[in-house]
């Protein structure tokens, strides 16, 4: 069995999210086989892009009920960046389009006033406490490359939170379901250890 399945729907840097697990000692396998992904007992749903262009390349595999079907079950799941934001019910960008729907709420422009993309580092201020934060500091910089936010329906959910012209989620945790706005595989050390975090649940099923 696989413990750990970075889902390959053709989109993101896979590669490189593969090389963060690796780097933690904690490895990870790519793979669009179905039997793989229902077997593994943690998924990783990477993103980069547009969200309605995420979501088609994600259901035209059939990925998109495999991901709620292992979420209900109780499978720990990291979404990374858009893949965060598809765990959400829709976006906004480009129009209205429709995403997995497990969290309430939607997807947001950042602000007009601001540059965007954001491109670069900031800050994750904690907000309620989860385990996939509990081995890093508050206020510890990420690295991030996006252009929307998530607006939540459930502010319990929020365990992270990041200014830029506005505070918006930047980490989201539901129990086994997370989520972060940023790349931990481009975040240094700091990003290394929430990876390491996500994978030490998935493998011995403790966070720590």
């Amino acid at each position: 069995m696989t413990n750990l399945a970075i889902i390959d729907y053709g989109v993101g840097n896979l590669r490189s999210v593969e090389r963060a697990f690796a780097a933690t000692g904690n490895p990870a396998t790519i793979t669009d086989d179905l039997s793989l992904l229902r077997q593994a007992k943690g998924l990783v749903l990477p993103g980069v892009g547009a969200f309605a262009a995420c979501m088609k390349a994600l259901s035209s595999r059939g990925f998109d009920a495999l991901v709620r079907e292992r979420v209900v079950e109780g499978t720990p799941l990291l979404g990374i960046c858009v893949g965060m934001q598809m765990l959400f019910e829709e976006s906004e960008e480009f129009g209205n389009a429709t995403g997995l729907g497990l969290i309430r709420g939607r997807v947001r422009r950042l602000p007009r006033e601001k540059l965007v993309p954001r491109v670069g580092w900031n800050q994750i201020k904690k907000r309620n406490p989860h385990p996939i934060l509990s081995r890093i500091e508050d206020h510890a910089f990420f690295y991030f490359v996006h252009s929307y936010y998530c607006e939540v329906g459930d502010e319990r959910i929020v365990v992270g939170e990041t200014d830029y012209g506005i505070t918006y989620p930047s980490v989201i945790g539901h129990g086994d379901l997370c989520g972060v706005q940023f790349h931990p595989e481009k975040s240094q050390a700091v990003g290394l250890q929430l990876l390491s975090s996500f994978a030490k649940r998935v493998r011995f099923n403790i966070w720590n």
